[in-house]
């Protein structure tokens, strides 16, 4: 992108990503699940890599893509999804003072965000991103002439700070086991002395003619059980009907009994 004249295709993605953009941080923050906070997330990050790309920064692009939204952030929406998170848990403070410290934060972020876009407004003599990546043969180029030359400390305070966040994450995250873990056989005792079905459940599809997890299982008197099905299909009624006529023909090939003695059974 040059200082000079904005073009539509230009116009258009700078509209659209950056719509996309702002919804995503706003259901970020909204979303009372952290699941759909963490696809906000992704959305937001899709859409600013997008603009990267479209302001001649590639590198920036590709990074925001391939390291924060295909790594970082599907490696937290997988832990979410695996561990559980419950809304409540975001309501405990486990470090007095955190909200406070985190608002304060907050302000003074919003500040220099302002304060840097102002900037940029009011900024007569901008030339884009041409002029800086020919400078040193590429984006790629520059970059890395800035990072590891005028900008060498701070880029390893960055680092710095990121493993800081890391290890501060996991002391917050840290539970405390609070009584001993229950053996096996505590776990069996209560099982038993619950009254509900202590043993294994009766697996779906346990007929002869069917495999399908829709196929009730087959109990010794002939009947089905529904157990055997899964809750939502059950929900949805979503049950195959046996086929009695299949149960007789496989019990007198199994058998070599004749049908009525198949029925007397």
């Amino acid at each position: 992108m040059t200082g000079g004249e904005v073009g539509t295709g230009e116009a258009i993605v700078f509209w659209v990503s950056g719509t996309l953009a702002v919804i995503g941080a706003l259901g970020m923050v909204i979303s009372r699940k952290a699941v759909h906070s963490a696809l906000f997330i992704a959305l937001t990050m899709v859409n600013l890599a997008i603009l990267y790309v479209a302001n001649s920064a590639p590198f920036l692009g590709m990074v925001q893509i391939i390291v924060y939204t295909g790594a970082v952030m599907m490696l937290f929406l997988f832990v979410l999804m695996v561990v559980g998170v419950d809304s409540s848990d975001s309501l405990i403070e486990t470090i007095k003072g955190q909200r406070v410290a985190g608002l304060l934060l907050g302000i003074g972020f919003s500040i220099l965000l302002i304060a840097g876009i102002g900037n940029g407004l009011m900024e007569t003599s901008s030339v884009g991103l041409n002029a800086a990546n020919s400078a040193q043969g590429g984006n790629v180029e520059g970059l890395a002439a800035l990072m590891f030359g005028p900008y060498l400390i701070a880029f390893e305070v960055t680092a710095a700070l990121l493993i800081t966040a890391a290890m501060g994450a996991m002391i917050l995250t840290h539970r405390e086991r609070w009584m001993p873990k229950r053996t096996q056989r505590e776990l069996s005792q209560d099982r038993f002395a619950s009254g509900e079905h202590p043993g294994q459940l009766p697996p779906p599809g346990v007929y002869a003619r069917h495999n399908a997890v829709d196929t009730p299982a087959l109990l010794p008197d002939g009947s089905t059980s529904d157990l055997s099905i899964p809750e939502p299909l059950r929900a949805r009624e979503d049950v195959r009907d046996v086929d009695h006529a299949d149960i007789e023909e496989v019990r007198q090939l199994s058998g070599g009994s004749s049908s009525t003695e198949g029925e007397d059974r």
